[in-house]
């Protein structure tokens, strides 16, 4: 599947998935509504019912207007202009919230007008198991006669109760945007490492190519027997095999790095290792190929000699491919500047070079296999894009930790920190 026809499955799977999101919410919102209004009927029916129970007992005449008013989403007062019994209002209050189902906490308060404030107040729990509460000062209003107060600190909770298989729907809506959430990242991922694998296998082809090509054309001149006429020549020729041949011989080895670093069980033949030593051993690999840029190194190594307990072959490949790096990818004459620092039972090694830098959005990636950073031509520098893959793997096999400080036409500083010994 191209990277076309994903982009648009990706694209119609995601509008389809908020779509229906937006309904579940809508139609969520919808229900908690209509279930809210039904509560608000139910409680004022309720309430309603007292008023004239009381209007009754009281033997007072109820009024022309309904006296039962909603204050806010969860608080009701009821106007009964006599004063209330508070332990009747409250058996009443039970009673009727009990005949219709309604099941949720709530906490009543009785206004005296003559003394302008709620001479009682008290918090009834209804539901099972539930705990009781402090009783809460309700608010009061500008009235002119007795009233009491009743307040449904709860109801939201018991609306939602109420709504079972709303709530049953949202909970496997949301497993489901997660799981797509997952399916979305594993296709995307394999899309991108199929790209790189893509990018790969076309730089490994070009790599061998042009060694393989400049050989054979070396061996057919070689088979003219009138080259022996020239020794010089034959000489020229013969080291050109040579050098391709030794060219294949590090593109092979390091895509044996690359399979031996995948393994989770790397062999290491551990010693113990002066660093310095290590250091110079490397950096002597490199003196004529840096001096043919004109370029040099700076060692700037601490006092005395730290050791590390390491694998020397893995950790002189690392060392091997940072440093070729360094070289490859400065343009004008490589500076290479290898500083050793003690930091609490461990040594830090900052590799710095004077290339073209890498940007802020690729230093994450310059550790994952095959990844290359773009350049706009994928072979103007050498290379298959594993060798900080590997770097990064042997590093941390010696419980170590590698990091990368670069910005883009300043070069670049690889700091390996490792426990000594």
């Amino acid at each position: 599947m191209n990277s076309a026809r994903i982009r648009l499955v990706v694209i119609l799977a995601t509008l389809s998935i908020v779509g229906v999101a937006i309904t579940q919410f809508y139609w969520v919102r919808k229900a908690f509504g209509l279930k809210e209004a039904e509560f608000v009927r139910t409680v004022n029916t309720a309430l309603l019912n007292v008023a004239h129970t009381i209007f009754d007992i009281n033997n007072t005449p109820p009024p022309a207007n309904n006296p039962v008013e909603q204050i806010s989403s969860n608080y009701f007062v009821v106007n009964v202009n006599s004063d209330i019994d508070a332990k009747l209002l409250e058996f009443l209050l039970q009673n009727e919230f009990e005949k219709r189902s309604i099941h949720t906490d709530f906490e009543y308060g009785i206004y005296d007008c003559t003394n302008e404030k709620m001479v009682y107040g008290d918090y009834v729990s209804l539901g099972q198991g539930a705990d009781q509460q402090t009783k809460k000062e309700l608010p009061m209003l500008s009235s002119q006669g007795y009233y009491f107060g009743v307040q449904f600190p709860n109801q939201k909770a018991q609306i939602l109760n109420q709504m079972g298989i709303w709530t049953f729907s949202s909970v496997v809506l949301i497993v489901v945007l997660l799981f797509f959430g997952y399916t979305l990242f594993v296709i995307l991922k394999q899309k991108r490492l199929s790209e790189i694998q893509r990018d790969f296998i076309n730089n490994m082809t070009h790599e061998f190519k042009t060694p393989l090509a400049t050989i054979a054309v070396s061996t057919a001149v070689l088979k003219d027997p009138s080259i022996l006429q020239n020794p010089e020549r034959l000489s020229n020729y013969t080291a050109i095999i040579e050098k391709e041949s030794t060219r294949l011989r590090h593109h092979v080895d390091r895509v044996l790095q690359l399979a031996s670093s995948t393994k989770d069980d790397i062999t290491l033949n551990k010693e113990k290792i002066e660093v310095h030593d290590l250091i110079e051993d490397v950096v002597h690999d490199f003196e004529l190929m840096i001096q043919s840029r004109n370029g040099k190194f700076v060692k700037d190594f601490l006092a005395g000699s730290p050791f590390v307990n390491g694998d020397r072959l893995h950790l002189q490949n690392a060392f091997y491919n940072l440093f070729d790096n360094a070289i490859k990818y400065t343009k004008e004459s490589p500076t290479i500047t290898v500083k050793t620092e003690n930091k609490k039972n461990r040594i830090s090694i900052s590799i710095t070079d004077n290339g073209i830098g890498i940007a802020k959005e690729n230093q994450n990636r310059v550790f994952e296999n095959f990844y290359r950073v773009p350049t706009g031509n994928v072979h103007d520098v050498k290379g298959f894009g594993i060798g900080l893959s590997y770097v990064k793997t042997i590093v941390a096999s010696h419980q170590g930790i590698i990091t990368l400080k670069s910005e883009p036409g300043k070069g670049s500083t690889f700091t390996l920190t490792f426990p000594t010994v």
